[in-house]
């Protein structure tokens, strides 16, 4: 027997990465996952291009504007109570980002993401980000 089927609330979330560490922010209390360090971002309003729901939701909670880039990776989890689908965009910030909701917020290392307590729908994105080492390859020392 098949459960009904659940509504997919689709999220947005920003992969920002400058000198070498990622933004990450807390969830409110009183919100679904409270607690838990995500990257930001958030629902997709009906009919609401990617984008724009990205820009929009780092405006509201960063005060920030922002060009958004390719997307890593999309993901499901079915939480006890909802299904979310995270697509994660890679993202460059216009400003210096302030935690417009009162929520936590902090750079942290490739290494680091793998200590914080974050969401399961995260963790797929952070075994891709760990794997991606830049500059891993020998770099060109030759003198011009």
């Amino acid at each position: 027997m098949t459960s009904p089927t659940r509504k997919v609330i689709v999220v947005l979330a920003a992969v920002v990465e400058q000198d070498g560490r990622f933004l990450v922010t807390r969830r409110l209390d009183h919100t679904h996952l409270a607690g838990l360090w995500e990257f930001p971002g958030g629902k997709c309003e009906p009919g609401e291009a990617h984008d724009a729901c990205l820009r929009r939701e780092l405006r509201e909670e960063l005060g920030v504007d922002a060009g958004i880039g390719d997307e890593i990776i999309v993901t499901e989890h079915a939480y006890p109570e909802r299904t979310v689908r995270l697509h994660f965009r890679r993202a460059t910030l216009a400003g210096t980002p302030q935690p417009l909701l009162g929520q936590q917020m902090r750079w942290v290392t490739r290494d680091e993401l793998g200590e914080l307590e974050l969401p399961e729908a995260d963790r797929d994105l952070i075994d891709v980000l760990q794997a991606e080492r830049p500059d891993s390859s020998p770099s060109d020392s030759s003198d011009s």
